[in-house]
């Protein structure tokens, strides 16, 4: 995005300011500000309420929020109208009301390519994870029925091979593209699902295919889904989508939980149409549908893709960056509104 002069750059400089972080932040939180005298409110530890988020940002300056928290009139009511920034420690924004932060003057960022790496790891952990049956190996150890039966036949927890196989990702930023990197050492043949066709996609390594999203599902042994929460994403993946899904796929979610629907991918999953599912995200997290965490082929994380010691520090860097220089009355680097 271009740079533009921040709304801000014509009010009077600050000489002190007040950034509010709604959530502890990893790493070591630093914001260079200049001459501007900066007081640093971390946030907690454990999941606060809503209401203590609200008493906790009210006076601020600039806030460092996360994906979880809906930035709407309460939010900004509850700062005050001195408020000149929110941050979101993430790469998705889905849950600002821009409009309302536009009309308050009240610039957006967010964490773009910290997030990129760790996510695209996770992908490939639920990836590997279902295709080798990981969580059920490990339950079938823990309970002693290993100990019990002794050595396992060759037709003991078989797997799915991956080598040759055919990845869609549906979506194609960068955690789309850092995934299908990682196919590399698979010799995967890599298909893509986008709005506009993305060179770099069908450049080598890659060579990847653009296809519709129905083609996709189709042909991919494995599935991933990397797109953001729009209202035309929502529910993209459904169970017209999950019917069109070669039997015995992979299905691998690490974006946004709403994208699936949750029932309908339970009702593949016990149909038998799927080899097994991996999700990092869930359609209304923290709650779980109730079937997957019954679901023997099934493997779950509580969103935590991104939660790598190196790029959740850079998550926090880049936060402070943005809040520094918009306290400043200059263009943060990562302007989202």
């Amino acid at each position: 995005m271009a740079a533009a002069s921040s709304p801000h750059a014509t009010k009077p400089p600050l000489s002190s300011a007040l950034v509010v972080a709604t959530r502890n932040l990893p790493g070591t939180p630093s914001v260079p500000a200049g001459d501007i005298r900066i007081d640093f409110r971390n946030g907690p530890v454990e999941r606060p309420s809503r209401e203590q988020v609200l008493a906790h940002i009210r006076g601020a300056d600039a806030v460092i929020s996360m994906f979880s928290d809906k930035v709407n009139d309460e939010f900004l009511d509850a700062a005050g109208p001195q408020l000149r920034g929110v941050c979101n420690l993430a790469v998705g924004y889905e849950n600002f009301d821009l409009a309302e932060c536009a009309r308050r003057g009240v610039v957006v960022t967010n964490t773009p390519n910290a997030v990129t790496e760790g996510t695209a790891d996770m992908a490939w952990l639920l990836i590997l994870a279902v295709a080798r049956r990981l969580v059920e190996a490990d339950r079938f150890v823990r309970s002693g029925q290993w100990q019990q039966r002794g050595p396992l036949s060759m037709a003991d927890f078989l797997g799915a091979d991956l080598t040759g196989r055919t990845l869609l990702l549906v979506g194609a930023g960068r955690i789309g593209y850092a995934t299908a990197l990682r196919s590399i050492g698979w010799g995967m043949k890599v298909l893509y699902v986008a709005r506009s066709r993305h060179w770099d996609f069908e450049l080598a390594p890659l060579a990847a295919e653009r296809v519709s999203l129905h083609e996709g599902l189709a042909r991919a042994d494995v599935v991933s889904v990397h797109t953001p929460l729009t209202p035309e994403t929502r529910h993209l993946i459904n169970a017209k989508a999950f019917a069109a899904m070669k039997p015995g796929a992979i299905f691998v979610n690490t974006a946004r939980g709403p994208v699936v629907d949750e029932q309908a991918l339970v009702d593949a999953l016990k149909a038998g149409r799927l080899f097994g599912a991996g999700l990092d995200v869930f359609e209304r997290e923290p709650e779980v549908h109730p079937d997957l965490l019954t679901l023997p082929n099934v493997t779950l994380a509580p969103h935590i893709g991104s939660a790598e010691a190196k790029y959740r520090a850079m998550m926090t860097e880049m936060a402070c960056a943005n809040a520094a220089a918009i306290l400043q009355g200059h263009e943060p680097p990562n302007r989202v509104r």
